[in-house]
């Protein structure tokens, strides 16, 4: 059961974090405007295209500073309750430090709960949203840039991998198409071709300047055609996908996603996956971000609630900062994707344990 003063710190915390996001979403909003306008005009954008990019930039823009809004919020209204002399009341009282970290413990799994079910429902169709509308009217090169369309290596069976230098999104052309079928680990056969072309009509493939190598036990044998039209086990679609498309996946589908990119050799696996285990640790930085808060303004400093806002930006930034560098280098590198995405919270893990022993103190 609930006590007074768990609902009165529950209530604390809940508003405030509520309130802090209603503050720095418009701002945000205010500042992309002012950002992106002259695009938007230029580009001629529709008023319900910018109207749902807005909304999904709302989901967007919420998901990725969600710890700095928790973690800013818990220390504002803690280092009040700490000015105003409560914490000491409250613990002059005969009620503990762990006692009185109950509310902010139930609260953080409020939180946490809140943010796995929109990080595995909702931000999905956001981000699909807030990728799709930049790259189509405010980056550059609009649709070729949603791509990673250059040195394209597939396994799309068991035994077959085929292999592009380029593919054009637009006219669904793959270029230097490349195309090698194994049995038991020997080359049966290698089919080349200049031009790939896809076509929609029919669901067929047309290869360009085409030559076929079949591998036999004493010669091999050779066909070639200026033109040759075919039927294939893969869609050309499969060639790039977006390079955000992880992010844009509900879990179970983004489960079977990665399932498929990894039998295909994607070289992209890495990325995917730091995307997936996301969807765990930011919920489970909730709990660690709030000990931290709770440690760090529960006690009266000299400098008031101004020195307890500098340490929880000081912090708080940090933890975004080691945030993005784990997730850019298990991206980039060999690191283990799992153990990158993880670093930030057992880093602030540790921090929260040493700093809660010297606030119960």
């Amino acid at each position: 059961m609930l006590k007074i003063i768990d609902k009165y710190i529950l209530k604390r915390y809940l508003t405030t974090f509520s309130v802090m996001l209603l503050m720095f979403i418009p701002i945000g909003i205010v500042i992309d405007v002012s950002e992106k306008v002259n695009k938007m005009i230029e580009n001629k954008v529709p008023f319900k295209e910018i109207a749902s990019y807005y909304v999904d930039f709302t989901i967007y823009f919420a998901n990725l500073l969600f710890p700095i809004f928790l973690f800013l919020s818990i220390i504002w209204f803690t280092s009040k309750l700490a000015n105003n002399t409560e914490i000491i009341a409250i613990l002059s009282s005969g009620i503990s430090f762990t006692r009185f970290m109950r509310p902010y413990i139930i609260g953080a799994v409020i939180v946490s709960v809140f943010a796995l079910v929109m990080g595995i429902f909702f931000v999905p169709k956001a981000s699909e949203g807030f990728k799709n509308f930049r790259y189509m009217y405010l980056i550059g090169g609009g649709r070729s840039e949603m791509r990673d369309d250059s040195d394209v290596y597939r396994q799309i069976s068991e035994d077959e991998y085929i292999y592009v230098s380029n593919f054009n999104t637009v006219s669904k052309i793959a270029f230097n198409f490349t195309l090698e079928k194994f049995k038991k680990g020997e080359l049966v056969y290698k089919i080349n071709a200049d031009r790939l072309k896809w076509n929609e009509k029919d669901s067929t493939y047309s290869m360009y300047n085409y030559k076929k190598r079949k591998v036999g036990e004493l010669n091999d044998t050779f066909e070639m055609a200026e033109k040759k039209d075919t039927v294939f086990n893969f869609d050309i679609e499969d060639l790039t996908p977006v390079v955000y498309i992880a992010e844009t996946l509900p879990y179970d589908e983004l489960l079977d996603f990665i399932e498929k990119e990894k039998a295909r050799g994607s070289t992209n696996i890495n990325r995917y996956l730091v995307v997936l285990y996301k969807k765990f640790s930011i919920p489970v930085a909730a709990f660690i971000l709030t000990i931290i808060a709770v440690a760090v303004s529960s006690m009266k400093r000299r400098g008031g609630m101004g020195m307890n806002l500098a340490i929880g930006i000081v912090l708080a930034f940090a933890f975004v900062f080691l945030d993005k560098i784990f997730g850019v280098l298990a991206e980039k590198s060999a690191a283990p994707p799992i153990i990158a995405v993880w670093v930030p919270n057992i880093v602030f893990g540790i921090l929260a344990i040493y700093l809660l022993r010297n606030a119960k103190r």
